[in-house]
């Protein structure tokens, strides 16, 4: 067994804040995990109403409570994508829970970093419309601001006056990934002490669903939503597109200690690479995934048999989930096969949330922290039958109680964009 890992600076995590189509905020989007409940349903969002009949996907994660208080005013609203509005009210939620407070920190020793796949795609499309409908004359002068992919990253950043590093990844799925290790990143090298950080989405729109149906990535099994999200499934179709947010409060250990933090877990690893293949296809034998992996576990001074569990990127397509076995294996050997008595589980939690693109990591990263708070793995709903060759233990249909020190958490981006994040029980 590796000795526990050590940096010059450990990071450690002290606030998570979520908001799902699973739940209104990280309790009980966790919560819905361990009991396998889908949040995908049928889209009812107005915007899609011209084109009544017309769509091959009528299906999403949309998500149907989003409780604004405390993170921005009602009259703001109109001044902020949906995009922001979700990760502002994740942010809030990781503050509170960490329980600090600004005004008694140097802001200049605190920053923000918040990725997004698309940004306010929803800002751009009404945009259009106007511009169509109603001449130039008529643009929103909000649209710029609401648009732009670094909106929720300053929103934040303005909302509690931080004055430290901030900016704010678009690296397609692996955003929040990105994001969350940057974050890590910038804590070691001694630049802030503490960083909010994770990843917002609000793509259910009509220009972000037909793009991708079109593509046929998406999956069509419209009479069943809460069965259509089905990774490593031989009957899987496609992956659930998604919205939602996840924010975590990060700090250096020395920080957290000395103003008496909770501390959920600590961050020991994270690790990245590109495929450098095809603009939305992965590498098929996950070369890049796997290289993703490696440098993970060198950067967290793991080896392989030292991790309990694996969150999947898992997002229900066909190329997608099985280059990520392929990459699991050739990280992890017989450890990861379920038939040679390999003790890895691995799950993906997208089978209930659906793929919340930019924001998926972050989303991932609360089932992460919790399987390691709680001794419990969420599992792979939908997993009646798995590909021919997927020999894991997918912790299918049910949650599973376990010894979790150590989670590595994937996720993998159109543009051959890998990110690995490796967290474990935090160890005083």
């Amino acid at each position: 067994m590796t000795t526990h890992p050590t940096h010059p600076v450990r990071v450690v995590c002290t606030g998570m804040g979520a908001v799902t189509n699973l739940g209104a905020d990280c309790p009980s989007t966790w919560d819905a995990m361990v009991a396998g409940k889908s949040g995908i349903s049928a889209i009812r969002n107005e915007a899609f109403a011209p084109w009544e009949g017309k769509w091959d996907v009528r299906i999403a994660g949309s998500v149907h409570e989003l409780n604004i208080e405390g993170a921005f005013e009602k009259r703001e609203a109109k001044r902020i994508d949906r995009n922001a509005q979700l990760g502002l009210v994740a942010a809030h939620e990781s503050v509170n829970n960490s329980g600090i407070d600004f005004s008694k920190e140097d802001t200049t020793r605190c920053g923000v970093v918040i990725g997004s796949g698309v940004g306010g795609i929803g800002t751009i499309e009404e945009g259009v419309h106007v511009l169509i409908n109603r001449g130039p004359s008529r643009m929103s002068p909000f649209t710029v601001p609401k648009l732009m992919v670094n909106s929720c990253a300053g929103h934040v950043s303005i909302k509690y006056g931080l004055r430290g590093p901030s900016t704010a990844h678009a690296t397609a799925c692996a955003s929040s990934g990105h994001s969350i290790a940057d974050a890590m990143h910038i804590i070691q090298r001694g630049e802030a002490d503490v960083m909010i950080a994770g990843g917002c989405e609000g793509a259910i729109t009509p220009v972000a669903v037909s793009a991708f149906s079109t593509m046929k990535a998406l999956s069509t099994r419209n009479d069943e939503p809460e069965k259509a999200s089905r990774p490593f499934d031989v009957d899987r179709d496609g992956f659930v597109l998604a919205e939602g947010a996840a924010c975590f409060l990060l700090e250096s250990e020395a920080h957290a200690k000395a103003r008496g933090a909770n501390i959920h877990c600590e961050l020991v690893g994270a690790g990245a690479s590109s495929d450098a293949g095809h603009i939305t296809a992965p590498d098929p034998q996950g070369q890049g995934a796997a290289r993703s992996m490696q440098g993970a576990l060198k950067h967290a001074r793991l080896n392989p048999n030292d991790i309990d569990y694996i969150n999947a990127h898992g997002t229900s397509t066909p190329l997608g989930d099985a280059a990520e076995v392929a990459a699991v294996f050739s990280v992890f050997g017989d450890y990861a096969r379920k038939s040679a008595g390999g003790p890895l589980l691995m799950s993906s939690t997208k089978s209930m949330h659906g793929h919340c693109l930019g924001a998926s990591g972050g989303v991932e990263m609360v089932a992460c922290i919790n399987a390691i708070k709680h001794s419990v793995v969420p599992p792979t709903i939908n997993l009646d039958q798995p590909d021919e060759g997927f020999d894991l233990d997918f912790v299918p249909h049910t949650a599973r109680d376990a010894r979790v020190r150590r989670v590595m958490n994937n996720t993998f981006g159109f543009g051959g964009h890998n990110v690995t994040l490796i967290l474990a029980a935090y160890q005083g």
